[in-house]
């Protein structure tokens, strides 16, 4: 059963919808002869009284347009039949998009490359800004108006109209293919934008050539993003068109970080208090953009209320369905609705349309075809004289037309085709349903895209076929764009920025100032000329509309509670943190080596803290290390060049080479706690203090033993001792010492290994490195082995303390052990207490301290009678000292 039967077999359903939406009695009434299988025919008793346009052709395409903007409904009494409503207020804009399409079917059919053989025809019905008559137009274009249809179990020839244009409205849109789309019949609309006809789902025959709502939601959030706006006041109307668009700007916008302000809807019945409760609250917002998603007859009224309150200083930001409204541009509104930026339709041009509009005569229209009386509607209303007058229209002083009056000679929008936009639409529409079954022609029997590959034919072409065309059509106008359509039917979105520009002479102008163009390369969507727009404030700048204002860098946003996001106080980052963006929500740490600024706004490197050789404690602890390795060779080279003396001789000549040796180690280790530290001076550092200072430490130790073995020899029966502490024995015994202190170190190393460390706990803003010890049970046996011999050492030496002037090393020895001692007893306390590279001077300062005492107490006294005193310098005097003193 073909399309028109099943439309008209559903009729009786959706006419209680039309008597619902009109508050009306049905006019279409269909008489079945019979419900059952034998029925024969369907029958229209009667036709909907509808506006027309109508031509004939091989092919019909249908159209749905805006072409009056109120329908009168008859009065019902329920004890008659109700009259036939009928349209008042026509509208030239509508007629001439119309037109548009009888323009482009013409074009097509004069066109050999374009469906050759094939006459496309038209036939155009007026909504008359209302869904019940659009309703029943769609129904009429569906089900086609022949009287009478033979009801067959096959049925064959084309359908009423192939595919329909329109309808403009959405509301009226997403109701005709709710019912038109279970039949797949294809809808191409000019002007309907909702987003909820891209549901493929529940609308799988509708396309459109304007872009949907989202895309100009989109569209807006871009300019508003470009030019710093976040804090925006909302107002839509009360439809399909409104309602979804607000919907999807509310969550678009709170995506890119801005807030609605308000958000008011529309009265459809114009209320004067709820208008002014909406002005009410746009004049004590801080908002100072108002954008608005409504036709401008809804609008105009809440445009009044402005101009009653004297609401200045708004930016208002227009949708594509009044952006491009001329009913605004007069003196009394652009004190208010100067300089609003618009987002338009695409612009195009239509070459011989002008000369298309200018030729229309009433009298060219078929006869006796019903619903074809939208031209002669046109007429009368530019000409204001009545084509067919009604009984009294002369006597009341009505004029009669002839229908050879020239629209040349009147002014009217035909005329003036600068601004073709919803025009450029309709007739990229016309095109689209054109190509579509051009290329549903030309298919090859047997490589058809249907089952079996099949194709389509005229004779029995089903509405379902044209739409698989119609989702493939690619093609270019004469415009230069691009027509195809997406998964969704929508098409490629690409819209106008326009400005309203309020010139001094009291004029309007509409600039185009940008482009966005959504096939662009991402980024480079928006294309706007700030420096045409016209801004209607006194600085001539655009304003500012922010909640609150920008976060400088080095805060953070703090949300205030109970209001939107836009609203905030700022908060200053933490020490450590930064924030260099603005509107930041949370400050970020900077990394371990890095510190805040004194601003806060970006991270700067740490101060990096050691022991350095720059500065003047690292230089003055270098010196004196150096100072104490000279004087130690200077030593030695004055032993050495006094060996065969006797106060070097008698104070065991190779112990205190070896000694001397040792000091200069001890003095030399302690400019490995100097510079940076890296892994091998901290391993380095402490084994060869350790080892060193135990050398040193070993050698006072058998020095210390080799006087009391000495002493002893003194006595009688004492040889026996001292025959232990021979040579080769007191070199052992330091050898046996050390290596015992290597052994520790070694342990020490490969358990537990001091390795460098950035340590962050002393300071906040710098960073100090310094050794770690790795293992404390290492550092401490290190430190308790040299304690262990320098105690045996001391308790030695003070033992001996009282031997004869002639062993009185041991007296130096005392002496040196006890400021070795008390030099290391109170380092311990100190070292721990020491933050960073102090630890490290304190540790320096008692391997120097503690090595100059030993040098200057076991060398210095020897060296004064060397160099100073040299006649003492003699065996005689120091056994005569011995002498004399026992």
């Amino acid at each position: 059963m073909s399309t028109a039967m099943r439309v008209r077999q559903y009729m009786n359903l959706y006419l209680s919808i039309v008597m619902i939406l009109n508050s009306s009695s049905p006019s279409l009434l269909l008489n079945y002869s019979s419900a059952s299988s034998t029925s024969s025919s369907c029958r229209l008793r009667e036709h909907f009284s509808l506006n027309g346009m109508y031509q004939k052709g091989d092919v019909i395409l249908g159209g749905l347009f805006e072409v009056h903007y109120f329908t009168v409904f008859p009065e019902l009494s329920f004890t008659s039949e109700p009259q036939q409503l009928y349209c008042e207020g026509f509208t030239s804009c509508g007629f001439q998009q119309a037109q548009t399409m009888a323009f482009a079917v013409d074009e097509i059919n004069r066109n050999p490359d374009l469906l050759p053989n094939i006459k496309l025809g038209y036939q155009l019905y007026d909504n008359c800004l209302k869904l019940g008559v659009a309703l029943r137009a769609a129904m009429s274009l569906a089900s086609g108006t022949e009287e009478e249809f033979l009801l067959y179990e096959t049925c064959s020839g084309s359908p009423p109209v192939l595919g329909i244009v329109g309808d403009p409205g959405s509301t009226h849109s997403i109701a005709i293919s709710s019912v038109l789309g279970l039949f797949r019949v294809p809808m191409v609309s000019h002007y309907s934008t909702c987003s909820c006809l891209s549901n493929r789902g529940k609308y799988p025959s509708f396309f459109r050539t304007i872009p949907s709502d989202a895309f100009q939601v989109r569209a807006m959030i871009q300019i508003l993003r470009r030019l710093g706006w976040t804090w925006v006041g909302l107002v839509f109307s009360d439809d399909d068109y409104g309602v979804h668009a607000a919907r999807s700007f509310h969550s678009s916008l709170a995506e890119s970080g801005g807030c609605v302000a308000y958000s008011q809807v529309l009265p459809k019945d114009n209320r004067p208090t709820e208008l002014q409760r909406i002005v009410g609250e746009i004049k004590s917002s801080s908002a100072r953009v108002v954008v608005v998603f409504s036709n401008e007859a809804y609008l105009l009224p809440l445009v009044d209320e402005v101009v009653v309150q004297n609401v200045k200083g708004l930016q208002w930001i227009a949708s594509e369905a009044w952006s491009t409204s001329s009913v605004f541009h007069t003196p009394r509104l652009m004190p208010y609705l100067g300089g609003t930026l618009g987002i338009a339709i695409r612009r195009g041009e239509i070459p011989g349309l002008r000369d298309f509009l200018l030729s229309i005569r009433p009298d060219d229209q078929p006869d006796n075809n019903h619903g074809n009386n939208m031209v002669k509607q046109f007429w009368e209303a530019v000409f204001g004289c009545r084509l067919e007058p009604p009984a009294g229209w002369v006597e009341a002083g009505g004029d009669v037309c002839t229908g050879q009056e020239d629209l040349r000679d009147v002014e009217t929008n035909c005329g003036d085709l600068s601004e073709l936009r919803p025009e450029y639409n309709v007739y990229k529409a016309v095109y689209a349903l054109a190509h579509a079954l051009h290329d549903l022609l030309q298919c090859v029997p047997g490589r058809g895209p249907f089952s079996g590959n099949r194709c389509a034919s005229l004779q029995r072409l089903e509405h379902w076929q044209l739409v698989h065309y119609l989702e493939r059509v690619n093609f270019t106008t004469g415009f230069g764009d691009r027509v195809s359509f997406d998964d969704n039917g929508d098409a490629l979105a690409i819209y106008d920025i326009l400005n309203w520009v309020w010139l001094q002479d009291g004029s309007i102008e509409v600039e185009t100032v940008g482009v966005i163009d959504e096939s662009a390369p991402t980024g480079q969507e928006l294309t706007l000329d700030e420096d045409r727009i016209f801004w209607n404030f006194e600085s001539k700048k655009p304003p500012r509309s922010v909640c609150s204002e920008s976060c400088p860098p080095g805060t953070r946003v703090a949300r205030k509670k109970g209001e939107p996001v836009c609203c905030f106080n700022c908060i200053s980052c933490a020490e450590g943190e930064v924030s260099n963006t603005t509107d930041s929500a949370e400050c970020s740490r900077c990394p371990e080596d890095f510190w805040s600024s004194p601003e806060r706004d970006f991270c700067i490197p740490k101060g990096v803290e050691f022991l350095s050789y720059q500065e003047s404690l690292g230089l003055s602890l270098m010196t004196a290390s150096l100072l104490g390795a000279l004087i130690c060779a200077v030593v030695l080279g004055i032993f050495t060049r006094y060996r065969n003396t006797p106060v070097v001789k008698a104070n065991n000549s190779e112990l205190s080479f070896l000694l001397l040796l040792s000091l200069k180690l001890c003095f030399l280790c302690s400019l490995l706690f100097i510079g940076r530290p890296r892994l091998w001076t901290c391993q380095l550092r402490h084994a060869a203090f350790g080892i060193s200072f135990v050398l040193c430490v070993s050698c006072i130790l058998v020095k210390t033993m080799v006087v009391l073995a000495v002493f002893r020899t003194s006595k009688p029966g004492g040889n026996a001792s001292l025959k232990w502490f021979g040579a080769g024995q007191q070199r052992g015994t330091v050898l046996v010492l050390t290596s015992f202190q290597a052994a520790i170190c070694t342990a020490w190393l490969v358990s537990a290994s001091p390795t460098p460390h950035k340590n962050m706990r002393y300071h906040n803003d710098k960073i100090v490195y310094e050794c770690v010890v790795g293992s404390v049970a290492g550092f401490g046996a290190l430190l308790g082995y040299i304690g262990l011999l320098a105690f045996l050492s001391f308790l030695l030496a003070f033992l001996a303390r009282n031997l004869p002037d002639n062993f009185n090393e041991a007296k130096f020895i005392t002496f040196s052990m006890l400021i070795f001692c008390a030099v290391w007893i109170s380092f311990v306390p100190a070292y721990i207490s020491s933050p960073g590279m102090y630890a490290d001077a304190v540790e320096i300062f008692a391997i120097l301290a503690s090595s100059f005492g030993l040098l200057v107490a076991l060398f210095g006294p020897k060296c004064y009678i060397i160099l100073l005193r040299p006649e003492r310098n003699t065996k005689k005097a120091l056994m005569g000292r011995a002498t004399t003193k026992t």
